[in-house]
C-alpha cells in the first residue's frame, strides 16, 4: 500500500468539487449562502467517502461564519489507500454565491499524513503569493510598495506594468495606496483569495502578486497549489479583533513569525483541485448545457508538475 497519495487520486478528489459546486449552483443568487455551503459540504462529503485514501481533515471550513461543515478531525475517504491530510473550502465565495457574483469556486487540498500546518483558533492570514522570481526578492517584512518595486525588477517589467489582487476591504486602503504610489496597479476581489493567489502564480489573469489579509485555513490550501505550480509564498497570522487576538495567544501562535510554505505544508507531494461554482478566472462556473450540467475543474499535482483541466458533463435529471 502506498504511504503517500497516488498518482489517480486527483483525477478521483475532482468529483467531489464538482458534486459540491452543482449542489451549491442551485442557490446561486438566492441570497441564502448557508444554504449553498450546506448544500456543497453534504455533496463533498458524500463523494469523499468513495475515494481510496484515508483523509483527515486538518482545515475545515465553516466555523467562523457559524456555517455548516467537514470539521476539523473528521476521517474522509473508504480507508482503502494513502494516509493524507485534507484541507477543504466547499465553496470559497459563499457570500458571492448568495449574491450571484462570479470567482466562487469549490476547493480541496491534499497532502501526506501529518505535513499541513493548521491554523488553529486563528481566521485570518497576512499572505504574499509570487511566482518563484519573488523568492528573495519580496516579502512580508518589506512595504507594499517595496515589493512592488523589487518585484518589478525580478520580473525585468516596469513597476507601472505590475498588476497586485488584493480582497476589497478597508483594512488593506493603506497597502492600496502604497502600491498605487509606487505606480503599480490594483486589482481588487470582493471575497476569496485562493483562485487569485493562483494567478499570482501562472501570471494568467495579468496578476503579478496576491498580498493582503485573508483566510488562514485559505493559506495553507493556497500552499498547496503553490507547491504544485513552484511559486512563492509566506503566510503570517493576522488576528482582526481582540478576541481572536485572545485566542491566538492562548493556542501560542507567534504572531511575528513569518510561514514560508514548506512551512504551510512540509510534504511536497500535494494536490490541489477546483470546480467553479460561478465564472471566474480560475474556471467557468456550473451551466446548463441541454440536458446535462457542465463543470470545470483544475487539478494540480506538485510531484508531476502537472496542471490539468477538466469539463464534465452530467445527465442533469440525475441532479434534480
Amino acid at each position: 500500500m502506498s504511504a503517500s497519495p497516488d498518482r489517480n487520486l486527483g483525477m478521483e478528489l475532482v468529483r467531489a468539487t464538482e458534486a459540491a459546486a452543482i449542489q451549491a449552483s442551485k442557490y446561486i443568487g438566492r441570497g441564502d449562502k448557508n444554504a449553498a455551503d450546506k448544500a456543497a459540504v453534504d455533496a463533498m462529503r458524500a463523494y469523499l467517502s468513495t475515494v481510496d485514501f484515508e483523509g483527515t481533515v486538518v482545515i475545515g471550513e465553516g466555523e467562523k461564519d457559524e456555517a455548516p461543515m467537514l470539521y476539523n478531525g473528521e476521517v474522509v475517504g473508504n480507508g482503502n489507500g494513502p494516509a493524507c491530510d485534507i484541507a477543504v473550502d466547499p465553496v470559497d465565495g459563499t457570500s458571492l454565491t448568495a449574491a450571484g457574483r462570479g470567482h466562487a469556486i469549490s476547493v480541496i487540498a491534499v497532502s501526506d499524513r501529518g505535513s499541513m500546518y493548521n491554523p488553529k483558533d486563528v481566521f485570518y492570514m497576512d499572505k504574499l503569493i509570487t511566482t518563484a522570481a519573488g523568492r528573495g526578492v519580496v516579502s512580508l517584512d518589506q512595504s507594499a510598495g517595496d515589493n512592488v518595486r523589487e518585484l518589478a525588477k525580478a520580473l525585468k517589467k516596469d513597476v507601472r506594468d505590475i498588476t497586485v489582487a488584493l480582497i476589497d476591504r478597508p483594512r488593506h486602503q493603506q497597502t492600496m495606496d502604497e502600491i498605487r504610489a509606487a505606480g503599480a496597479r490594483t486589482r481588487l476581489f470582493l471575497d476569496g483569495d485562493v483562485a487569485a493567489g493562483i494567478h499570482a502564480v501562472t501570471g494568467e489573469g495579468g496578476i503579478d502578486m496576491l498580498l493582503g489579509v485573508g483566510g488562514a485555513p485559505e493559506g495553507t490550501i493556497s500552499a498547496c497549489a503553490t507547491k504544485a505550480l513552484g511559486g512563492f509564498m509566506q503566510g503570517r497570522i493576522k488576528p482582526q479583533s481582540p478576541e481572536e487576538m485572545r485566542r491566538a495567544l492562548e493556542a501560542g501562535h507567534d504572531l511575528n513569525r513569518i510561514f514560508e510554505q514548506d512551512d504551510l505544508v512540509t510534504s511536497d507531494n500535494t494536490y490541489f483541485v477546483a470546480t467553479g461554482v460561478t465564472d471566474g478566472m480560475l474556471a467557468a462556473g456550473v451551466t446548463r448545457v441541454g440536458n446535462y450540467i457542465r463543470t470545470e475543474s483544475v487539478i494540480l499535482r506538485s510531484k508531476s508538475g502537472t496542471i490539468r483541466k477538466v469539463t464534465a458533463d452530467y445527465l442533469a435529471e440525475r441532479w434534480d
